[in-house]
């Protein structure tokens, strides 16, 4: 398994090297050569605001997935991790998360094509937490106050990064995962979150790449950087490639699910790794 941890700190080089992962730096520190950027070779670094950490996936997809050897291949984030197993939050520390991440693929899982990252059930927030965050957008729809089945990945995209935007986006999709993909957006009332899977086949990537990156770039002309106002819409391209994601890899792969336990090593960054 080779395992990409990306962060947008230098001092956790060391940390990540530990779990014995690669160490990835986005953002606009300084990151020395011992580690993997999105900045040289084709890149789109620029762009790193809106597109989150899929700009370090571009810059593997067009410089270095060539280079891999076939095998699992995971992505996972600072304050992120999969975990072969369930840890309840209290239980996760700086002393112990070195035991409790992922540290190689199970052999159960031999029978699978992907791994992603155990399901958000949109249907299941409560009512009153929408609300709260948009009276006036639920006064348009009231139907979905009362009807849990219309609160699909649709509804939610709507609701969190604008309304039809990701209908629109979804016009500019090709064929073969157009109609696919609105059928998915509009029936699911789950996806798969934080844009982190692990893919057993190098292949199967760069397939999810040549679909996903031309998809993204014909976005950028509906909206563009300039005017995208609030995180939900500064990084729509990064939540766009995030529904993709659960939608592609379930289509094209036999997939599993993974827990994704949470903790921030930002917290300990003056403790030295265990």
């Amino acid at each position: 398994m080779k395992m990409f941890c990306i962060t947008l700190d230098p001092n956790h080089y060391e940390i990540i090297k530990k779990f014995g992962y690669t160490p990835v730096g986005l953002g606009k520190k300084d990151f020395n050569n011992s580690w993997f950027t999105d900045k040289s070779g084709i890149n789109i670094s620029e762009k790193n605001k809106n597109y989150g950490e899929y700009t370090f996936h571009y810059w593997l997809w067009k410089n270095y997935l060539d280079k891999i050897d076939n095998g699992w291949i995971g992505f996972c984030q600072y304050r992120k991790f999969w975990s072969s197993e369930q840890h309840d939050a209290k239980n996760i520390n700086f002393n112990s998360l070195n035991t409790q991440v992922l540290k190689e693929i199970p052999n159960i899982f031999d029978k699978y094509d992907s791994i992603l990252g155990e399901p958000i059930y949109i249907n299941q927030f409560r009512t009153m937490k929408f609300i709260k965050k948009g009276l006036n957008f639920f006064i348009k729809r009231p139907f979905v106050i009362f009807n849990k089945k219309k609160r699909n990945i649709n509804f939610h995209f709507d609701f969190m990064h604008g309304e039809n935007n990701l209908n629109n986006a979804i016009d500019l999709l090709d064929d073969k995962n157009k109609v696919d993909f609105r059928k998915f957006v509009n029936n699911e009332v789950s996806f798969n979150p934080h844009n982190m899977f692990i893919c057993k086949s190098k292949e199967k990537l760069k397939n999810y790449y040549n679909d996903l990156f031309p998809w993204l770039e014909k976005c950028e002309k509906l909206f563009g950087f300039d005017d995208l106002k609030g995180f939900g819409r500064i990084r729509i391209y990064g939540f766009l490639a995030e529904r993709f994601m659960s939608y592609w890899f379930r289509k094209n792969t036999k997939s599993v699910t993974m827990p994704i336990i949470f903790y921030d090593i930002r917290k300990d960054i003056n403790h030295k790794p265990l």
